[in-house]
């Protein structure tokens, strides 16, 4: 499911399209889709403490998401992350 998101996500910043929440952020750039990562991560660590598991799972999505979002605009990928991850592990 994370590789066919990142796929949406990637093809909306390529071809925006009018109403799409991922090509509002992209047109919005960079500083905002890190704005929202910070913004979600925040609402996360408040539901882990506080909120029941489904509030969890729901702001977890969307951190998801906004971490997808700025991956792309990063010009990364699904794949980069889990290679470095690979690497990291096989140094262990």
């Amino acid at each position: 499911m994370l590789d066919q998101l990142e796929a949406i996500i990637r093809d909306r910043r390529s071809n925006p399209v009018a109403g799409s929440y991922t090509s509002l952020l992209f047109a919005e750039g960079r500083e905002r889709i890190a704005q929202k990562v910070g913004e979600e991560a925040v609402e996360v660590l408040v539901a882990a403490l506080s909120q029941s598991r489904e509030a969890q799972l729901d702001e977890l999505a969307d951190l998801i998401y906004h971490l997808l979002a700025l991956m792309v605009d990063c010009d990364l990928s699904l794949d980069d992350v889990r290679r470095r991850l690979r690497e990291r592990h096989q140094a262990r």
